[in-house]
Protein backbone atom coordinates (compact mmCIF):
# COMPACT_ATOMS: atom_id res chain seq x y z
CA UNK A 1 0.00 0.00 0.00
CA UNK A 2 1.16 3.75 -0.29
CA UNK A 3 0.15 6.59 1.96
CA UNK A 4 -1.11 9.30 0.22
CA UNK A 5 -1.06 12.90 0.21
CA UNK A 6 0.53 14.57 3.82
CA UNK A 7 -0.92 11.90 6.12
CA UNK A 8 1.57 12.72 9.51
CA UNK A 9 2.71 8.90 10.26
CA UNK A 10 3.74 6.18 7.62
CA UNK A 11 2.68 2.41 8.93
CA UNK A 12 4.41 -0.61 8.01
CA UNK A 13 2.93 -1.24 4.28
CA UNK A 14 3.61 2.10 3.48
CA UNK A 15 6.78 2.87 0.83
CA UNK A 16 9.72 4.72 2.29
CA UNK A 17 11.68 6.62 -0.41
CA UNK A 18 15.12 7.49 0.23
CA UNK A 19 17.61 9.75 -1.71
CA UNK A 20 20.72 8.25 -1.71
CA UNK A 21 21.83 4.49 -2.46
CA UNK A 22 24.98 4.06 -0.43
CA UNK A 23 25.97 1.74 2.54
CA UNK A 24 23.69 3.76 4.76
CA UNK A 25 20.71 3.99 2.42
CA UNK A 26 21.10 -0.47 1.81
CA UNK A 27 21.38 -0.94 6.04
CA UNK A 28 18.39 1.68 6.16
CA UNK A 29 16.66 -0.04 3.73
CA UNK A 30 16.82 -3.64 5.17
CA UNK A 31 15.58 -2.02 8.72
CA UNK A 32 12.52 -1.11 6.54
CA UNK A 33 11.87 -4.02 5.04
CA UNK A 34 12.68 -5.97 8.45
CA UNK A 35 9.34 -4.09 9.25
CA UNK A 36 7.49 -4.44 6.17
CA UNK A 37 8.22 -1.45 4.68
CA UNK A 38 8.58 -1.10 0.75
CA UNK A 39 10.86 0.94 -0.41
CA UNK A 40 12.08 3.26 -3.55
CA UNK A 41 15.51 4.37 -4.10
CA UNK A 42 16.67 7.31 -6.07
CA UNK A 43 20.15 7.47 -6.80
CA UNK A 44 22.39 8.15 -10.20
CA UNK A 45 24.22 4.61 -9.84
CA UNK A 46 23.17 1.33 -11.34
CA UNK A 47 25.07 0.04 -9.15
CA UNK A 48 24.18 1.65 -5.64
CA UNK A 49 24.45 -0.92 -2.62
CA UNK A 50 20.84 -0.12 -1.71
CA UNK A 51 19.33 -0.44 -4.93
CA UNK A 52 20.10 -4.22 -3.92
CA UNK A 53 17.37 -4.15 -1.12
CA UNK A 54 14.99 -1.99 -2.42
CA UNK A 55 11.89 -2.60 -4.01
CA UNK A 56 12.43 0.04 -6.66
CA UNK A 57 15.52 1.93 -8.03
CA UNK A 58 15.41 5.23 -9.21
CA UNK A 59 18.50 5.40 -11.65
CA UNK A 60 18.92 9.45 -12.34
CA UNK A 61 21.08 12.08 -11.12
CA UNK A 62 20.06 13.89 -7.79
CA UNK A 63 18.88 16.99 -9.76
CA UNK A 64 16.63 15.11 -11.96
CA UNK A 65 13.14 16.83 -10.89
CA UNK A 66 11.04 14.42 -12.68
CA UNK A 67 13.20 11.75 -10.83
CA UNK A 68 12.55 13.04 -7.58
CA UNK A 69 8.62 14.08 -8.67
CA UNK A 70 8.38 10.10 -9.05
CA UNK A 71 10.30 8.90 -5.94
CA UNK A 72 7.72 11.36 -3.66
CA UNK A 73 4.73 9.29 -5.96
CA UNK A 74 6.09 6.07 -5.21
CA UNK A 75 6.51 6.96 -1.58
CA UNK A 76 4.20 7.68 1.12
CA UNK A 77 7.75 9.61 3.58
CA UNK A 78 10.86 10.65 1.42
CA UNK A 79 13.83 10.94 3.44
CA UNK A 80 17.72 11.09 2.62
CA UNK A 81 20.96 8.59 3.54
CA UNK A 82 23.57 11.74 2.50
CA UNK A 83 22.77 15.58 2.67
CA UNK A 84 24.84 16.77 -0.12
CA UNK A 85 21.93 16.59 -2.32
CA UNK A 86 20.22 19.56 -4.38
CA UNK A 87 17.61 21.46 -2.31
CA UNK A 88 15.50 21.59 -5.08
CA UNK A 89 15.53 17.63 -5.18
CA UNK A 90 13.62 18.36 -1.83
CA UNK A 91 11.66 20.48 -2.73
CA UNK A 92 9.79 19.09 -5.51
CA UNK A 93 9.60 15.85 -3.80
CA UNK A 94 7.97 17.95 -0.92
CA UNK A 95 5.17 19.10 -2.91
CA UNK A 96 3.61 16.10 -2.34
CA UNK A 97 4.87 13.75 -0.06
CA UNK A 98 6.23 14.74 3.97
CA UNK A 99 10.22 15.22 3.80
CA UNK A 100 11.94 14.06 6.84
CA UNK A 101 14.20 15.68 7.91
CA UNK A 102 13.04 19.36 6.34
CA UNK A 103 14.04 20.98 3.67
CA UNK A 104 15.01 23.78 5.85
CA UNK A 105 17.44 21.53 8.03
CA UNK A 106 18.92 19.81 4.74
CA UNK A 107 19.69 23.27 3.56
CA UNK A 108 21.47 24.28 6.92
CA UNK A 109 23.80 20.81 7.24
CA UNK A 110 24.59 20.63 3.67
CA UNK A 111 26.76 23.85 3.48
CA UNK A 112 29.31 24.66 5.99
CA UNK A 113 28.99 27.79 6.37
CA UNK A 114 25.00 28.10 6.97
CA UNK A 115 26.08 25.09 9.44
CA UNK A 116 28.39 27.31 11.48
CA UNK A 117 26.56 30.23 11.56
CA UNK A 118 23.23 28.51 12.38
CA UNK A 119 25.24 26.88 15.26
CA UNK A 120 26.81 30.46 16.32
CA UNK A 121 23.32 32.19 16.31
CA UNK A 122 21.65 29.91 18.18
CA UNK A 123 24.54 29.97 20.84
CA UNK A 124 26.26 26.43 20.25
CA UNK A 125 30.40 27.07 20.53
CA UNK A 126 32.30 26.56 17.24
CA UNK A 127 35.70 27.17 16.22
CA UNK A 128 36.64 30.72 14.83
CA UNK A 129 36.10 31.10 11.37
CA UNK A 130 35.52 33.03 8.46
CA UNK A 131 34.52 32.73 4.64
CA UNK A 132 36.28 34.10 2.43
CA UNK A 133 34.52 34.82 -1.35
CA UNK A 134 38.26 35.35 -3.22
CA UNK A 135 41.87 34.71 -2.78
CA UNK A 136 42.02 38.60 -1.12
CA UNK A 137 39.66 37.60 1.59
CA UNK A 138 41.28 34.38 2.02
CA UNK A 139 44.17 35.80 3.01
CA UNK A 140 42.39 38.53 4.86
CA UNK A 141 40.52 35.66 6.53
CA UNK A 142 43.70 33.75 7.63
CA UNK A 143 45.54 36.40 9.24
CA UNK A 144 42.70 37.39 11.29
CA UNK A 145 42.23 33.89 12.55
CA UNK A 146 46.28 32.72 12.98
CA UNK A 147 48.10 30.04 12.17
CA UNK A 148 47.05 27.07 11.47
CA UNK A 149 43.98 27.33 9.88
CA UNK A 150 41.69 24.20 7.78
CA UNK A 151 40.26 25.70 4.40
CA UNK A 152 37.11 23.66 3.34
CA UNK A 153 34.58 24.10 0.35
CA UNK A 154 30.84 25.11 1.35
CA UNK A 155 29.71 21.99 -0.43
CA UNK A 156 30.61 17.92 -0.83
CA UNK A 157 33.52 18.29 1.79
CA UNK A 158 33.45 15.29 3.77
CA UNK A 159 35.84 12.50 4.69
CA UNK A 160 38.81 14.70 4.78
CA UNK A 161 37.93 15.50 1.19
CA UNK A 162 37.41 19.18 -0.28
CA UNK A 163 39.65 21.00 2.54
CA UNK A 164 43.33 21.89 2.71
CA UNK A 165 45.69 22.72 5.86
CA UNK A 166 47.30 26.08 5.85
CA UNK A 167 50.28 26.21 7.74
CA UNK A 168 52.29 28.80 6.83
CA UNK A 169 51.61 31.65 3.84
CA UNK A 170 53.10 29.67 0.79
CA UNK A 171 49.84 27.20 1.40
CA UNK A 172 47.54 30.02 0.70
CA UNK A 173 47.84 29.05 -3.26
CA UNK A 174 46.53 25.55 -2.98
CA UNK A 175 43.94 26.15 -0.16
CA UNK A 176 42.32 29.01 -3.04
CA UNK A 177 42.63 26.17 -5.62
CA UNK A 178 39.79 24.12 -4.14
CA UNK A 179 37.97 27.18 -6.23
CA UNK A 180 35.59 29.45 -5.05
CA UNK A 181 32.94 29.01 -8.10
CA UNK A 182 30.34 27.41 -5.50
CA UNK A 183 30.52 30.11 -3.26
CA UNK A 184 32.59 31.55 -0.18
CA UNK A 185 35.47 29.14 1.46
CA UNK A 186 35.12 28.16 4.72
CA UNK A 187 38.34 28.96 6.76
CA UNK A 188 38.31 27.88 10.56
CA UNK A 189 41.41 27.83 13.25
CA UNK A 190 42.78 24.73 13.83
CA UNK A 191 41.66 24.29 18.01
CA UNK A 192 43.95 22.03 20.12
CA UNK A 193 41.42 19.49 21.06
CA UNK A 194 42.19 16.23 22.96
CA UNK A 195 40.29 13.87 21.18
CA UNK A 196 37.14 13.76 18.99
CA UNK A 197 33.67 12.60 20.08
CA UNK A 198 30.21 12.02 18.13
CA UNK A 199 26.83 12.56 20.07
CA UNK A 200 23.90 10.98 18.17
CA UNK A 201 20.12 11.95 19.19
CA UNK A 202 16.78 11.29 17.64
CA UNK A 203 13.65 13.29 17.46
CA UNK A 204 10.40 11.86 16.67
CA UNK A 205 7.56 13.66 14.79
CA UNK A 206 5.83 14.03 18.01
CA UNK A 207 9.27 16.15 19.40
CA UNK A 208 10.84 13.04 21.33
CA UNK A 209 14.15 13.42 21.82
CA UNK A 210 16.19 10.28 22.68
CA UNK A 211 20.37 10.14 22.89
CA UNK A 212 22.49 7.14 22.13
CA UNK A 213 25.66 7.16 24.22
CA UNK A 214 28.80 9.32 23.52
CA UNK A 215 30.99 8.21 21.46
CA UNK A 216 34.83 8.13 21.11
CA UNK A 217 36.04 8.56 17.36
CA UNK A 218 39.49 9.04 16.14
CA UNK A 219 39.87 9.39 12.46
CA UNK A 220 42.53 8.95 9.50
CA UNK A 221 43.11 11.71 6.83
CA UNK A 222 39.55 12.66 7.28
CA UNK A 223 37.81 9.17 7.26
CA UNK A 224 36.72 7.82 10.58
CA UNK A 225 38.73 4.99 11.03
CA UNK A 226 36.92 3.92 14.78
CA UNK A 227 34.56 4.57 17.31
CA UNK A 228 34.30 3.21 20.51
CA UNK A 229 31.07 3.15 22.33
CA UNK A 230 30.68 4.69 25.50
CA UNK A 231 33.49 7.24 25.04
CA UNK A 232 35.33 7.69 28.22
CA UNK A 233 34.57 10.75 29.64
CA UNK A 234 33.81 12.10 32.97
CA UNK A 235 30.11 11.97 33.36
CA UNK A 236 29.40 15.77 33.26
CA UNK A 237 30.76 16.26 29.64
CA UNK A 238 28.78 13.23 28.49
CA UNK A 239 25.56 15.01 29.97
CA UNK A 240 26.27 18.19 28.40
CA UNK A 241 27.25 16.79 24.94
CA UNK A 242 23.73 14.68 24.80
CA UNK A 243 21.77 17.75 26.28
CA UNK A 244 23.92 19.55 23.09
CA UNK A 245 23.20 17.15 20.75
CA UNK A 246 19.66 17.42 21.51
CA UNK A 247 19.14 21.11 21.61
CA UNK A 248 20.81 21.50 18.36
CA UNK A 249 17.90 19.02 16.81
CA UNK A 250 15.22 20.81 18.25
CA UNK A 251 16.70 24.32 16.75
CA UNK A 252 16.40 22.33 13.49
CA UNK A 253 13.07 21.01 13.86
CA UNK A 254 14.93 17.79 13.34
CA UNK A 255 12.70 14.62 12.75
CA UNK A 256 15.11 11.65 12.22
CA UNK A 257 18.62 10.84 13.15
CA UNK A 258 21.17 13.94 13.57
CA UNK A 259 25.07 12.97 14.40
CA UNK A 260 26.62 16.18 16.36
CA UNK A 261 30.48 15.41 15.73
CA UNK A 262 32.58 17.77 18.60
CA UNK A 263 36.18 18.62 19.51
CA UNK A 264 36.65 18.04 23.49
CA UNK A 265 39.29 20.17 24.10
CA UNK A 266 41.31 20.24 27.54
CA UNK A 267 39.21 20.89 31.00
CA UNK A 268 36.25 19.06 28.76
CA UNK A 269 35.56 21.94 26.63
CA UNK A 270 33.16 21.23 23.81
CA UNK A 271 32.80 22.73 20.24
CA UNK A 272 30.50 21.60 17.60
CA UNK A 273 32.46 20.81 14.27
CA UNK A 274 29.90 19.01 11.84
CA UNK A 275 26.61 17.92 11.88
CA UNK A 276 25.05 15.19 10.15
CA UNK A 277 20.85 14.93 9.15
CA UNK A 278 20.81 10.89 8.93
CA UNK A 279 22.42 8.12 10.26
CA UNK A 280 25.98 8.06 10.75
CA UNK A 281 29.55 6.19 10.34
CA UNK A 282 29.84 6.37 14.10
CA UNK A 283 26.79 5.31 14.97
CA UNK A 284 27.04 1.61 12.90
CA UNK A 285 27.67 0.34 16.33
CA UNK A 286 24.26 0.76 17.19
CA UNK A 287 23.07 -1.82 15.22
CA UNK A 288 24.68 -5.01 17.45
CA UNK A 289 24.65 -2.78 20.90
CA UNK A 290 21.24 -1.24 20.95
CA UNK A 291 18.02 -2.43 21.25
CA UNK A 292 17.13 -0.14 18.70
CA UNK A 293 19.53 0.73 15.46
CA UNK A 294 19.87 4.34 14.62
CA UNK A 295 18.49 2.96 11.37
CA UNK A 296 15.63 1.67 12.94
CA UNK A 297 15.14 4.64 15.08
CA UNK A 298 15.64 7.17 12.12
CA UNK A 299 13.06 4.49 10.14
CA UNK A 300 10.63 5.07 13.44
CA UNK A 301 11.05 9.15 13.19
CA UNK A 302 10.30 9.82 9.92
CA UNK A 303 7.25 7.77 9.97
CA UNK A 304 6.03 8.77 12.94
CA UNK A 305 6.20 5.65 15.38
CA UNK A 306 7.44 5.92 18.64
CA UNK A 307 11.31 6.34 18.83
CA UNK A 308 12.98 3.05 20.34
CA UNK A 309 15.57 2.38 23.56
CA UNK A 310 18.76 3.75 23.15
CA UNK A 311 20.44 2.35 26.08
CA UNK A 312 23.68 0.52 25.49
CA UNK A 313 23.41 -3.53 25.85
CA UNK A 314 27.39 -3.92 25.88
CA UNK A 315 30.78 -2.12 25.51
CA UNK A 316 31.11 -1.73 21.21
CA UNK A 317 33.61 -0.60 19.00
CA UNK A 318 33.53 0.07 15.21
CA UNK A 319 36.15 -0.65 12.64
CA UNK A 320 35.46 0.68 8.79
CA UNK A 321 36.89 -1.67 6.74
CA UNK A 322 38.49 0.89 3.20
CA UNK A 323 39.62 -0.35 -0.04
CA UNK A 324 43.13 -0.15 -0.73
CA UNK A 325 43.20 -1.16 -4.31
CA UNK A 326 41.09 -0.30 -7.22
CA UNK A 327 38.35 -2.46 -9.16
CA UNK A 328 36.29 -5.68 -8.14
CA UNK A 329 37.86 -7.44 -4.92
CA UNK A 330 37.43 -9.89 -2.77
CA UNK A 331 37.36 -10.39 1.00
CA UNK A 332 39.88 -12.79 2.41
CA UNK A 333 40.84 -13.84 6.29
CA UNK A 334 36.87 -14.10 7.37
CA UNK A 335 36.92 -16.69 8.93
CA UNK A 336 39.86 -15.53 10.97
CA UNK A 337 38.28 -12.35 11.57
CA UNK A 338 34.95 -13.98 13.02
CA UNK A 339 36.86 -16.08 15.52
CA UNK A 340 37.25 -13.10 17.59
CA UNK A 341 34.59 -13.30 20.28
CA UNK A 342 31.90 -10.88 19.62
CA UNK A 343 32.68 -10.14 16.40
CA UNK A 344 30.15 -9.07 13.71
CA UNK A 345 31.11 -8.09 9.95
CA UNK A 346 28.90 -6.03 7.82
CA UNK A 347 30.00 -5.96 4.06
CA UNK A 348 27.92 -2.89 1.86
CA UNK A 349 27.76 -5.04 -1.64
CA UNK A 350 29.71 -2.09 -3.18
CA UNK A 351 30.91 -3.96 -6.47
CA UNK A 352 33.85 -1.69 -7.11
CA UNK A 353 37.09 -1.00 -4.67
CA UNK A 354 39.35 2.18 -4.81
CA UNK A 355 41.81 3.05 -2.12
CA UNK A 356 40.01 4.64 0.89
CA UNK A 357 36.52 3.64 -0.12
CA UNK A 358 34.07 2.39 2.82
CA UNK A 359 33.66 -1.09 1.86
CA UNK A 360 32.25 -2.43 5.12
CA UNK A 361 33.09 -2.07 8.77
CA UNK A 362 33.44 -4.57 11.81
CA UNK A 363 31.69 -4.55 14.99
CA UNK A 364 33.38 -6.27 18.37
CA UNK A 365 31.29 -5.94 21.74
CA UNK A 366 33.37 -6.60 24.62
CA UNK A 367 33.36 -6.22 28.39
CA UNK A 368 34.68 -3.19 28.32
CA UNK A 369 35.40 -0.18 25.30
CA UNK A 370 38.98 -1.38 25.47
CA UNK A 371 38.49 -4.86 25.20
CA UNK A 372 35.45 -4.20 22.26
CA UNK A 373 37.94 -2.23 20.64
CA UNK A 374 40.88 -4.08 21.26
CA UNK A 375 38.78 -7.29 19.71
CA UNK A 376 37.52 -5.07 16.52
CA UNK A 377 41.23 -4.76 15.31
CA UNK A 378 42.23 -7.71 16.13
CA UNK A 379 39.70 -9.11 13.48
CA UNK A 380 40.28 -6.07 10.83
CA UNK A 381 44.07 -7.19 10.88
CA UNK A 382 43.07 -10.34 9.83
CA UNK A 383 41.28 -9.21 6.27
CA UNK A 384 42.70 -8.62 3.09
CA UNK A 385 41.41 -7.23 0.28
CA UNK A 386 42.20 -9.70 -3.23
CA UNK A 387 41.22 -8.57 -7.00
CA UNK A 388 38.28 -10.79 -7.16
Amino acid sequence: MRTKGRAAGLLPGGVLGIVGGGQLGRMLALDARRMGYGVVVLDPSQEAPAAAVADHHIAAPFDDARAAAELAERSGVVTFEVEHVPVECARVAAKSRPVRPSVEALAVCQNRAREKAFLRDHGFPVAPWREAADPSGLEAAVAALGLPCLVKLPFFGYDGRGQARVEAAEDLVGAAALGFGRGPLVVERVVPFAFEVAALVARGLDGAVRNYPLVHTTHDAGILASAVAPATVPVAVADRAAKMAASIACALGLVGVLAVEMFVLDGGVLLVNELAPRPHNSGHYTINACATSQFEQHLRAVCGLPLGETALLSPAAMVNLLGDRTGSVRLVGVEEALREPGTSLHLYGKAEAWPRRKMGHLTALGASPDEALARAARAAASLRWEPA
